[in-house]
């Protein structure tokens, strides 16, 4: 498939698509970062808000680019809605339990760590979805219990954001959970909008022949936001 690269157009449109991630990188860099006003926000509740954590957790995922770009390698050649749903939900699944139970047992693992794994899944989906594992054999990574492992890392990573902040005792498993169906209800908005577009691609010739450089670019993505947060870690501890 590397053929699909060659050509000015296909180099044109590789270098173009390349420049847009290199500036997407801080955004995916900081995409677990709360918002100061709504960390104010966060840090004064003192009791159960329920819609407010719900909105805080929906706008957290959207603008959570980390996690589409992982989400969009899962459903890319997903065509049957069943595929969706079972996938989608282990995803879901495992962010949950470490959101969760990382904020309420204190689970605390370094953030630029977490982040650089939940970079790593990117890559891992896109090398997927490229074929890099077909002649693995019985070695070949079983796909859904790696979308729900690497669900388990992107959910630290949300819990990440929260428990840099003083969260109150008072009401914290209902704001939590509220948080969670936020991020949800977010990703499902995201979700939608992806499989749309997916699907309107998918009915022109231009689908399969970009197939293999779509997935470049989300693993360039994916690469990009690890050598940031490694190197943000090392200038950290250095």
């Amino acid at each position: 498939m590397l053929h699909q690269l060659t050509g000015k157009n296909g180099l044109r449109l590789l270098l173009n698509t390349a420049l847009l991630a290199a500036l997407g990188v801080p955004a995916l860099a900081m995409a677990h970062s709360i918002a100061e006003g709504d960390a104010s926000f966060v840090i004064g509740a003192d009791g159960p808000a329920i819609i407010p954590f719900i909105y805080l957790g929906a706008k957290h995922m959207v603008s959570g680019f980390d996690h589409l770009l992982f989400l969009a390698g899962v459903i890319f050649f997903l065509y049957r809605p069943i595929d969706v749903v079972k996938y989608v939900t282990l995803f879901a699944v495992g962010h949950s339990i470490t959101l969760i139970l990382g904020v309420l047992a204190d689970i605390r693992i370094n953030a630029h760590l977490v982040d650089a794994i939940i970079g790593l899944s990117i890559v891992y989906k896109a090398l997927e979805n490229m074929g890099a594992f077909n002649n693995l054999g019985r070695f070949r990574p079983d796909t859904r219990l790696a979308v729900f492992a690497f669900g388990l890392f992107h959910g630290f990573g949300l819990a990440s954001s929260l428990q840099e902040l003083e969260l109150s005792p008072e009401g914290l498993l209902t704001n939590l959970i509220s948080f969670n169906i936020g991020v949800e209800l977010g990703q499902l908005f995201a979700l939608g909008f992806m499989l749309l577009a997916f699907s309107v691609w998918r009915s022109y010739s231009s689908f399969e022949k970009h197939a293999f450089l779509a997935n470049t670019i989300i693993m360039t993505g994916g690469f990009l936001a690890i050598a940031y947060q490694l190197t943000s870690w090392y200038l950290q501890s250095a």
